[in-house]
Formats: structure tokens, sequence, C-alpha cells
């Protein structure tokens, strides 16, 4: 009876870790209505504590700027800063574009680890602590 009682129990416990998992692995970020922009918090472990970076991509641009030459990969539309430092475009290969991301609604402020976001018809403006940051859209992007 007790063995088979082990046995159920771990075939129940297993079942239960992937979830607990998945909810810590979960993206912190959002999405514009346009989803033409998607910004994504980073820590280095994942500790709400600890200092972070925003990343935030833009899809669709009017126009791109010149890639830096000693950049390899990709350059304009990714924006990085840290909670206390200047922000600025990054060569990147890669991007934070993640659908299951939640939308922030035209109007609605979004804020963690000292960056703050705000979502207008006109663009997306995200700054840090010491008010450094950028305005991204379509026909505009700005560093700040």
């Amino acid at each position: 009876m007790i063995r088979s009682g082990a046995v159920f129990l771990m075939l129940i416990l297993p079942g239960l870790a992937p979830s607990r998992a998945q909810a810590q692995d979960r993206p912190i970020g959002f999405l514009t209505p346009s989803k033409n922009i998607v910004c994504q918090f980073f820590t280095d472990n994942g500790q709400a504590n600890d200092k972070g970076v925003l990343r935030c991509d833009i899809m669709n641009m009017e126009s791109r700027p010149r890639r830096p030459a000693d950049c390899e990969l990709d350059y304009g539309h990714a924006f990085e800063m840290n909670a206390k430092g200047n922000a600025g475009r990054i060569c990147a290969g890669d991007t934070v574009m993640d659908a299951s991301l939640p939308v922030l609604a035209y109007g609605e402020v979004w804020q963690r680890g000292g960056f703050t976001c705000r979502s207008e018809q006109t663009g997306l403006t995200c700054f840090n602590a010491m008010q450094h940051g950028f305005l991204l859209a379509r026909a505009e992007q700005r560093v700040f």
C-alpha cells in the first residue's frame, strides 16, 4: 500500500514541476497595440531586486540609420538601457519579439525595475531613473 502511494505521488509531483518552471521563465514586458514595438525587462539572474536592463525593438520603421562599421549584426531596430545609464541603439542579431506578451494599451504606463514606459498612439516613450531613454515610433526614433 505505501509503495503504490509513493509511486502515485512521484507521478503527480513531476507533473507539477513544469508549470512552476514555466511561470518563472515567462518573459516580462509588453507589446504596443500596433504590435510594432515590443519591450522586455531582463535581470542577471531573474531576481526582481537585481538591477535590470530594458530592451525595446521596433519592427517597422520608415528609415534605418547606417550600421556602424564595428557592428556585424543588424542595427537600428533595437534599443537598450539599464536603470541608471544612458540609452541607445544596439547592434543585435536577434529580437525580443514575443507575441505572448501583454499589450500596453494607448494611454497606459508600464513600470518595472526603475523603468517607466508610456504607450501613445504617436509612439512609445521609455525612460529610466536618470531620465535617460528613448522615443520609438514608425516615423522617428530618438534617444535622450
